[in-house]
């Protein structure tokens, strides 16, 4: 626990104003030894033309001084008493054997400094470049850098190494928020009603604060992402500033002047609250290793599909007896408690941030500016976030054109779009078809909470009893496409569940546990559709990986943001059955390009200059 405050935003910006005397890191303790290889070694390149001395006095230090009688001028003649003979052979004899002595003393410094120089030369020799960063870099010798701040081995600052309470705990903050920001979104679904009623307006106008966070969320990342892969901040500051606007930006929204103020904010707290959603499956790639990463990915992503749903049900009832300020109000408590823990148990968790202050630490304790990081080194001049961001964004849609890449943000997208549509459709259903009161009308989205639970279990045996043993038979070389196995069976589960919906909650004669088992059963459809399509990507595309995710958050929440607009329209003229079932047969469709994709990907993947051949 100590650990993870003083690596908090807290403990870190208290031991900034504190200068170092506050949550002190192991290198700044008392007791702290510095490693040998971390120490300035006088043989460096950088040291050379200060190690050519001519002077034989520096090179060869055992050389005796010289005599103090020549020390006197020459115009202070010394007077001495006049030795006898036995004092004149005595003086011969001492100084005979203090030449002789001298000159054995020379000739063994001499030897000496030949071998250290040899030894320094062998060093250099077996480690071309190590004291020259620009030249270890252009030779391609990073790894033979001689003073390259990496972690060593069960290194306990490494992420990958903390104790598994730590891990889960840090694993759990980020969960937790990417779950309170997606309820964030759907949590105003319940005002609607209330807000066309305060301002005069129609449910389509206020669907509109739904649709502008989503847009805020998909937005967000592209300028949020190239900040958290950047390690002189990475991934706790765009954390905690972004959730800390995000609590603050929904006081205008209680007290808005006019409509207009209350879509404004809305989309500013979704831009501000995307961070955690577009990073935090990279934060636990921070914590997991490849074994283990799926189950963490797999409880992330649970609460995140998950958030969506329960919005409706935390605020229904709050909204129903006190009006539309109070799912805000319960945004506000959700998202501040959240601020809470990110500011005093959070801890960073990318590797190289976490290495860059280490080699910041060291260079002000040793003095030894040539102890330089990774990163440091293959970007010696830094970089511009601007130009980064830029690149990203351009990339994203470069990459859009690629037939796997495009497939899947359209696919993703829709699937994403139809499951934001059930926020217009179970009012329809349930309210007006059953009678059911606003509180009661979101119930039935409880039934997501048991398949969700069914599906998290399921994935998880899945990997460990199929997936996993046959990476480790095939020695982890996969290829990607076996990832799209478990979407495969899934994904049929999305016209399945959307069938069942439409017709059993078409009218009010069938009984309203119909449309609710067929709503759930779409859960396990989007999240193994989610999981596999995605990490095939990340897989096959691993160089792109970042903008091939933000680029994907983009299209999918630009869909899942139009959609709600034409819902209740869409519902109420064609009729909840024969709509549900238009959305069932386009998902049809694309689950065709799903099977070419899983046996002719390789094809696709080789003909990219972005893909793994």
């Amino acid at each position: 626990m100590p650990d993870m405050i003083r690596d908090s935003p807290f403990g870190l910006f208290m031991h900034a104003v504190s200068r170092g005397k506050l949550f002190r890191h192991p290198e700044e303790q008392p007791g702290y030894v510095v490693p040998s290889k971390y120490l300035r070694h006088s043989g460096d390149d950088s040291d050379r033309s200060s190690s050519r001395s001519s002077d034989s006095t520096l090179a060869n230090p055992n050389r005796p001084s010289v005599d103090a009688a020549t020390l006197v001028g020459a115009d202070q003649p010394v007077k001495r008493k006049s030795p006898t003979e036995q004092e004149k052979r005595d003086r011969d004899e001492w100084t005979g054997e203090k030449r002789q002595q001298r000159e054995r003393d020379l000739e063994a410094a001499d030897d000496e400094n030949e071998e250290e120089q040899q030894r320094r030369q062998k060093e250099r020799d077996n480690h071309p470049g190590t004291a020259d960063p620009e030249r270890a870099h252009k030779e391609g010798l990073i790894d033979k850098y001689q003073y390259l701040v990496d972690f060593e081995e069960n290194d306990p600052g490494n992420p990958l190494n903390w104790s598994p309470w730590k891990k889960h705990f840090a694993a759990f903050q980020i969960a937790m928020m990417t779950t309170v920001v997606y309820i964030g979104s759907a949590i105003y679904t319940p005002s609607e009603q209330n807000l066309g009623e305060v301002y005069g307006v129609s449910e389509t106008v206020t669907v509109l604060g739904l649709t502008l966070f989503i847009l805020g969320y998909g937005t967000g990342p592209m300028f949020f992402s190239p900040l958290q892969e950047t390690p002189h901040l990475g991934r706790n500051p765009a954390y905690w500033a972004a959730l800390f606007l995000f609590v603050l930006l929904q006081i205008p929204i209680l007290l808005p002047t006019n409509l207009t103020c209350i879509f404004i904010f809305r989309f500013l707290t979704g831009f501000f609250g995307s961070p955690i959603l577009a990073t935090g499956g990279a934060s636990m790639g921070d914590l997991y290793v490849p074994r283990q990463l799926p189950y963490a990915m797999g409880g992330w992503a649970v609460g995140a599909v998950l958030g969506p749903i329960m919005g409706p049900v935390v605020a229904a009832f709050a909204v129903q007896a006190n009006g539309w300020k109070w799912s805000i109000l319960e945004l506000v408590w959700m998202s501040g408690f959240g601020l809470l823990f990110f500011t005093f148990l959070l801890p960073e968790t990318y590797a190289p941030t976490i290495l860059l202050r280490r080699a910041e630490r060291l260079r002000k304790l040793t003095g030894n500016e040539l102890l330089k990081t990774r990163w440091e080194l293959e970007n010696p001049h830094g970089v511009s976030l601007f130009k980064v961001g830029a690149k990203q964004i351009g990339l994203a849609f470069r990459l859009a054109v690629e037939p796997a890449i495009g497939y899947a943000n359209l696919y993703i997208g829709l699937i994403y779009a139809v499951f934001y549509l059930w926020f217009e459709a179970f009012p329809i259903v349930f309210a007006e078809y059953h009678g059911f009161n606003l509180g009661l009308s979101v119930l039935p989205f409880l039934g997501f909470l048991v398949t969700g639970a069914l599906t998290l279990l399921g994935y998880c045996l899945y990997h460990k009893y199929y997936f996993i043993p046959k990476q480790d038979r095939e020695d982890w070389k996969t290829p990607p496409e076996q990832r799209l196995k478990l979407a495969l069976i899934a994904t049929p589960m999305i016209p399945i569940s959307l069938f069942i919906f439409g017709w059993t909650g078409n009218s009010p004669s069938t009984h309203w546990i119909g449309p609710t088992i067929g709503a759930a059963l779409y859960f396990p459809g989007v999240f193994c559709a989610f999981q596999c399509i995605l990490l095939y990507l990340q897989q096959g595309y691993p160089s792109v990986t970042a903008s091939i995710l933000a680029g994907n958050d983009l299209f999918r929440s630009c869909m899942a943001a139009g959609f709600p607009l034409f819902g209740r329209a869409f519902f109420t003229n064609l009729g909840v059955g024969p709509a549900s079932s238009l959305l069932a047969g386009l998902n049809i469709v694309f689950i065709i390009p799903l099977w070419g994709l899983y046996l002719y990907g390789d094809r696709l993947r080789k003909r990219s200059k972005f893909g793994t051949s």
